[in-house]
């Protein structure tokens, strides 16, 4: 599956019509209901799918990487980071109009690849912990209430959760600052 996905980021890169109009119609309905479904519209959509597809292209073209999931489902999350990147920036902008500075467009595609990277590497090490950590973080992340995250894993009580989720972060904080990625992307 590694030899395949890294001859489709190949052909991909190459600018193969085949491969986008193919990645096109499997991925873009996806994104396109994401997008529209979380404040957005189809135009919306396809400009962060054209986004996708140039961060990634340019990315591999510059460095090439290998993909651990299928090649759609990691597009789909470049193209979820992406849009509530968006987001983040819109609201930004609507309560700092007066103190923006003009951010190029070089820039913001630069932010999003570190931003992509920096989600790889959480992912990454977020797979190496225990099931029960992993459980236990996702509700957390997903700002699930304490009382409802004990009574989803069966926890005896609150407090018990909380203990879990400092342990399981903090494990988690380790095996991300162990990793050499870490030293490159905390900066940035």
């Amino acid at each position: 599956m590694a030899d395949k996905l890294s001859n489709f980021l190949n052909t991909l890169s190459e600018g193969n019509e085949e491969d986008i109009i193919s990645l096109y119609k499997e991925v873009f309905p996806k994104v396109s209901h994401f997008i529209v479904s979380n404040n957005g519209r189809i135009d919306d959509a396809e400009d962060i799918f054209q986004k996708a597809l140039l961060q990634i292209i340019v990315r591999y073209r510059n460095e090439p990487f290998e993909i651990k999931t299928s090649f759609e489902n990691y597009f789909f999350t470049v193209c979820r980071n992406l849009w509530r990147r968006e987001l983040n920036v819109s609201k930004f902008k609507a309560k700092h109009v007066d103190h923006l500075e003009n951010i190029s467009a070089v820039d913001d595609a630069a932010f999003s690849i570190v931003e992509q990277e920096r989600y790889e590497l959480f992912s990454e090490k977020l797979a190496l912990l225990s099931e029960n950590c992993k459980s236990i973080l996702k509700l957390f992340f997903a700002k699930t209430s304490y009382e409802s995250i004990m009574q989803t894993l069966q926890y005896n009580s609150e407090n018990v959760v909380r203990q879990r989720i400092f342990k399981c972060k903090k494990r988690l904080i380790e095996l991300i600052k162990k990793d050499h990625r870490y030293d490159d992307l905390k900066d940035i």
